[in-house]
């Protein structure tokens, strides 16, 4: 077998097998800056452990009673919901069916969290690394390591993605079952009486997040279209606005407001997915990916999107020139036209004015 040089291992389509025979999340590896070179893709090994995207595979889950998944779904929350919502589909399907996850040891704690609010339901979760052969011999096992740097996860939505990376034809599971309606049945309190909008501008990366110039003029939107006062994260200087940060100290905080909003405009997909799950009304910004990559099932959402085509299909970026395109997109976009989601069977006459 031939192990990897730096880059490859770190960018590799899949998860990584060191020397001493045990399975290594590349993404604990960088977070770490240990070096990567002396590992080998167990993708090139026997096929004990499917990789879609590597060779496609029909997985017989009817008969399977234990699912082992391989360092899945990504060290985002945005990413985790949604891959959480492709595990839930399937047990749906076969509701007999039970997961281990095996994860990247450092992800962010609030991440992990995600997966401790769905174990009881759904799963299992193993840090990685672990031995290669702990893995039992006779159960579906399953990599989606890396996902990021999987072709396909830049040409598909991505519950799609992820249940294709599961051998799961995604035409097969409704449009309801990729809304994430999983996450209303978790046990989270209100945060406050007060009906409310939730802005939430800041997403995993810069150039995906609404510039700080722009976020008056969002929240004073907001607030004249729906009545409500707004509630955010970050400061933002208009008399009607909230800034809730501190009180968001978990991820179950960060849940818990986006479920009890009245409306939510946000450029965090995170948010997006979450608030799809609770059928939270959505105005939702992008501008490095197409909507229908990330919000096609949801029918709760308007979105907009900027045309910035050098940018598209970039994972992050905080460089001058990119995020100087970024505010010239939001300085030029006419908030008059900003579009909102109206759903009559969810909003009261009192929401909109």
């Amino acid at each position: 077998m031939t192990t990897l040089d730096e880059v490859h291992a770190l960018t590799h389509a899949g998860s990584l097998l060191s020397q001493a025979g045990e399975i290594v999340a590349p993404y604990d590896l960088e977070v770490a800056n240990d070096a990567a070179s002396a590992y080998t893709a167990y993708s090139a090994l026997p096929a004990a452990i499917l990789n879609a995207g590597r060779e496609p595979f029909d997985p017989d889950y009817a008969r399977a009673s234990r699912v082992h998944l391989v360092n899945a779904f990504g060290v985002t929350l945005g990413d985790s919901t949604i891959g959480l919502s492709a595990l839930f589909a399937v047990q749906r399907l076969h509701p007999h069916l039970r997961f281990t996850i095996y994860r990247p040891a450092r992800a962010p704690r609030y991440v992990q969290r995600l997966y401790e609010l769905a174990a009881p339901r759904l799963c299992d979760v193993v840090d990685l690394p672990v031995p290669l052969v702990s893995l039992p011999a006779d159960e579906l096992k399953i990599d989606i390591g890396n996902h990021l740097f999987w072709p396909r996860f830049a040409s598909m939505p991505m519950i799609d993605f992820f249940l294709w990376t599961m051998g799961v034809a995604p035409a097969s599971i409704p449009a309801d079952d990729k809304r994430n309606h999983w996450l209303a049945d978790l046990p989270l309190s209100a945060r406050t009486s007060e009906p409310y909008a939730l802005f939430c501008p800041d997403a995993s990366t810069p150039v995906r997040s609404i510039p700080a110039s722009a976020r008056a003029r969002i929240v004073a939107r907001l607030a004249d279209r729906t009545g409500l006062a707004v509630m955010g994260f970050g400061a933002v200087d208009h008399p009607r606005y909230r800034d809730i940060a501190p009180l968001c100290i978990d991820t179950d905080d960060f849940l818990a407001w986006i479920r009890h909003a009245r409306y939510l405009v946000t450029a965090d997909t995170a948010a997006l997915h979450i608030g799809a799950g609770f059928d939270v009304l959505a105005t939702a910004f992008f501008t490095t990916i197409p909507a229908a990559l990330r919000a096609r099932d949801y029918a709760n959402c308007a979105a907009v999107e900027f045309s910035l085509p050098h940018l598209e299909g970039i994972h992050a970026s905080a460089r001058p020139a990119d995020l100087a395109a970024l505010e010239r997109a939001y300085r030029d976009y006419d908030w008059r036209a900003m579009p909102f989601a109206r759903d009559v069977s969810h909003a009261t006459s009192s929401i909109f004015v």
